[in-house]
């Protein structure tokens, strides 16, 4: 047992040294984390929930061939990495990743407070393999007590949770997703972010879900939560008729509705940096030589915007 432990620890080291060299040789403390890094550096990173059927060589592998800067890796509930399997699991698909010549820009969790299954062993982990950004998982509105009191009884969940994250040195961030959920409106997750440092805890801002909910209002709402946000999310929609209602519509980059070079116009105006996670929710085949161009397109179309708006 002592044996395995050692063993486990050698290997992140091994796989920790590897980012530290990729982040120019520092350590990953308090000082040097996702708090004292640039966050301004714009690497674009797949979420690999869409290359999940593959192993994590062989996600690796596509990844780089499609032509990706780095990964963004679900360590959650059905996730490629599974929570009660991160201590052992997460190194290894690090180490694949990482030998592929791909940063690991961040991982998405279901945590959502310093009582989340798992959470403590999942950042502990973090810090060890380098790993300065996650994406939380979701809250919800308390019906038994309404919208306003279900937002002021998460502040102390919030600031406890930016409080561990600090202790590790780690970057949470909360996705605005459009529909029932707390935060499809963004001035929830201001609300609750408002009185903790943003280097600890913040915004993984989404343009195609708060162009569905804020419509034209979204530059407003981008305005507010700026300050927090230190990684975005990329994806594209269009209202459409399906069976004869109107809902959204997934699409291709281009495609949908998002405005992107107002978007990254806004996004440079404001100063805000740090990695991006692709998403691809359109419907596509589980098959590497189908997904391969597919998603290569998407991502040709958003460096085209991001080099358009001088932020290459």
């Amino acid at each position: 047992m002592d044996r395995n432990i050692q063993t486990r620890r050698d290997f992140i080291a091994k796989t920790g040294a590897i980012g530290a060299a990729a982040a120019g040789g520092a350590l990953f403390t308090q000082e040097t984390s996702a708090a004292g890094r640039d966050h301004t550096k714009r690497r674009i990173c797949i979420f690999t929930k869409h290359l999940q059927w593959m192993d994590y060589k062989e996600a690796a592998d596509a990844a780089k061939e499609i032509g990706f800067d780095g990964v963004d890796i679900p360590v959650r509930p059905g996730g490629h990495v599974l929570p009660g399997k991160a201590l052992d699991d997460l190194p290894r698909a690090v180490e694949a990743f990482r030998s592929a010549g791909l940063e690991v820009c961040m991982i998405t969790t279901a945590i959502n407070g310093v009582d989340s299954p798992h959470a403590e062993a999942i950042l502990k982990t973090m810090r060890e393999l380098e790993i300065p950004y996650y994406r939380m998982g979701y809250y919800h509105y308390d019906k038994e007590v309404g919208i306003a009191k279900s937002l002021d009884n998460l502040v102390p969940k919030v600031k406890e949770l930016a409080d561990m994250n600090r202790q590790y040195g780690v970057h949470g961030a909360y996705q605005n997703h459009s529909g029932a959920y707390l935060g499809a409106p963004i001035w929830d997750i201001w609300y609750l972010m408002r009185a903790v440092d943003p280097r600890w805890i913040g915004c993984q801002y989404d343009i195609r879900h708060n162009t569905v909910e804020g419509g034209l209002s979204w530059k407003v709402d981008l305005e507010l939560i700026a300050p927090w946000i230190r990684t975005t999310v990329i994806k594209d929609f269009k209202w459409g008729q399906v069976d004869g209602k109107w809902k959204v519509v997934n699409t291709f980059i281009d495609e949908g509705m998002v405005d992107f070079d107002t978007y990254y116009g806004e996004i440079k105006r404001l100063g805000v940096g740090g990695p991006i996670s692709m998403h691809f929710e359109y419907p596509h085949e589980k098959e590497r030589s189908f997904v391969t161009p597919l998603f290569k397109k998407d991502l040709e179309r958003l460096r085209a915007h991001i080099r358009k708006a001088g932020l290459s």
